[in-house]
């Protein structure tokens, strides 16, 4: 079992900079328009050649009211009609995507995300499941892992039901933060008690995992009101807890130039709450497994932490980093094999595309022999916190000292500060080290720059 985390104030002061999630490498950033619906098609033949399993992404964008921080793909309105044209849309894609793929290729795990899954009716939610099992070999005894995102002001105990009817078995409950006057400034009102009771909900309804998201560095946060939201949260008793850093960039998404940055609180508050929330998330026995994400011992992900088997995709940490991903919908993005693909993020102009019957592919990346050595390097280093060079080099044929040789005095010099444990064979990070990761990742990263590290969160 990995040792808890140590909180080192020296390390995050050195190393705390602003650099990718990696979700996947290289990131979307690095993504380009000469890749084009021709390379997601011949993608999907090498899949269904090779009998790969899949995971679904599936995206609705329409969301009710705006939250203030929100960096996500989403078209804001009250009118709840807009949804008809883009599950037609969907079908369509659904339709051109689902013919090159295989009956055998199961789809092991599915996630509806947003926007607001659950601003679809439950009729539509009915219509989006019927037009999924059509076209892909989703499973129905319950052994996949399909999950919903959670607006509790948008869902109640039959909307519970009814995903639970349609297969769902894992939900992520979006809470950010329970202070009424930080709700305010965020423009998200939302109480405990209606997220208890969708918790309450999942739980009798016999949900799977019940995943709960709070957000540190909002407006008006304080660490002593930020504590009681975690400490409310955790006697909510979630399977997974993520505790994301707020990213204000004003500058890249519009709805958070109405926050005002005279109310967010000071990097020392910040770092504060952190400090304080992984201390009460260890107290009440949850483990850190990485990148924001804790889980109780048990969870699948930190089960898949001991055995090696973790892994990470444009879903988060997963079990199912061996399936071909498939986006649908908006801003969706692909991962099969080495093809990186994303949709357009203009949602006219990708319902227009497939009205037209035509897949709506904006940009995309075709991995290289460098990036694929790159990306297993992040992929064990974020998800396992060690590296055996080893493995590296019986996979891809390389010698890794020579390989990655003009890194090697700031691994040293990352091994001096104390942050990991470098030898000629392997690279260890250590307890307190484990929250700069990022950093740590960010070395390997091919294409990197100070112009690029912009576009990103800072990594506490």
């Amino acid at each position: 079992m990995l040792d808890a985390i140590h909180w080192d104030s020296e390390l995050i002061r050195r190393y705390d900079q602003a650099g990718p999630r990696y979700t996947s490498y290289p990131t979307a950033l690095q993504f380009h328009p000469g890749i084009g619906a021709f390379d997601l098609l011949h993608a999907l033949r090498d899949s269904r050649k090779a009998q790969r399993p899949l995971s679904l992404y599936v995206h609705v964008p329409f969301c009710a009211n705006i939250c203030y921080y929100c960096a996500c793909n989403k078209v804001i309105t009250k009118d709840r009609g807009r949804a008809h044209a883009y599950l037609q849309a969907l079908a369509q894609e659904m339709t051109l995507v689902g013919r090159h793929l295989d009956e055998r290729q199961r789809v092991e795990q599915l996630h509806l995300g947003g926007g607001t899954p659950t601003f679809l009716s439950h009729d539509e939610l009915r219509l989006l499941m019927n037009q999924l099992h059509q076209h892909f070999t989703l499973l129905d005894d319950d052994s996949g892992d399909y999950g919903i995102e959670i607006d509790p002001r948008e869902a109640d105990w039959p909307t519970m039901g009814l995903l639970r009817e349609l297969g769902f078995n894992r939900v992520s409950i979006g809470v950010q933060d329970l202070d009424p006057a930080v709700q305010r400034a965020i423009n998200r009102l939302q109480s405990l008690e209606e997220t208890r009771a969708i918790v309450e909900a999942a739980r009798t309804l016999q949900f799977r995992s019940v995943s709960i998201d709070l957000i540190y560095g909002l407006p008006l946060q304080t660490p002593e009101h930020f504590a009681r939201t975690v400490e409310a949260v955790i006697d909510l008793q979630p399977d997974r807890l993520s505790l994301f850093n707020y990213a204000h960039l004003p500058e890249r998404f519009m709805p958070q130039r109405r926050i005002d940055c005279g109310e967010l609180p000071s990097a020392g508050k910040k770092l504060a709450m952190l400090h304080n929330s992984i201390e009460q998330l260890n107290a009440a026995g949850y483990r850190y497994i990485g990148m924001d994400h804790f889980a109780l011992p048990d969870d699948e992900l930190a089960s898949a932490q001991e055995d090696g088997s973790l892994q990470r995709n444009f879903q988060g940490y997963t079990t199912h980093g061996h399936c071909d991903v498939i986006g649908l919908g908006v801003s969706a993005i692909s991962q099969i094999g080495d093809l990186f693909c994303q949709n357009n993020s203009d949602l006219g102009a990708y319902q227009q595309n497939l009205s037209s019957g035509q897949l709506s592919i904006q940009r995309g990346l075709q991995c290289t022999a460098d990036d694929r050595v790159r990306r297993a390097v992040i992929q064990q280093l974020i998800c396992h916190f060690q590296l055996d060079f080893a493995m590296i080099e019986q996979a891809f044929g390389i010698d890794f000292r020579d390989c990655f040789a003009d890194i090697w005095p700031q691994l040293q010099q990352m091994a001096k500060d104390g942050l990991l444990v470098l030898s000629d064979r392997s690279i260890d990070v250590r307890p307190s080290g484990r929250l700069l990761v990022r950093s740590l990742c960010m070395l390997f990263d091919h294409y990197l720059n100070q112009h690029s590290r912009q576009r990103f969160s800072r990594v506490i």
